[in-house]
């Protein structure tokens, strides 16, 4: 069975009925918590900030891909 990173990626979870949809934020959730175990406050703030920046950077991209089709 592949994992829930595999099945997001590869746009499985949207086309499989049978998922979970509760599994993906178990899974963001259990990352989250083995990552802050393994840095410092300081490290996890920059990380926290990175990936903020990140999402807010796919979104605007996602947005601008919608309006120009």
């Amino acid at each position: 069975m592949p994992s829930i990173f595999h099945m997001l990626l590869s746009g499985d979870c949207m086309k499989n009925p049978n998922c979970d949809p509760l599994a993906l934020t178990t899974a963001v959730s259990a990352l989250a918590v083995a990552i802050a175990k393994q840095v410092s406050d300081e490290q996890l703030e920059l990380i926290a900030a990175v990936l903020t920046q990140l999402g807010d950077t796919l979104a605007t991209i996602a947005a601008q891909q919608d309006l120009c089709r």
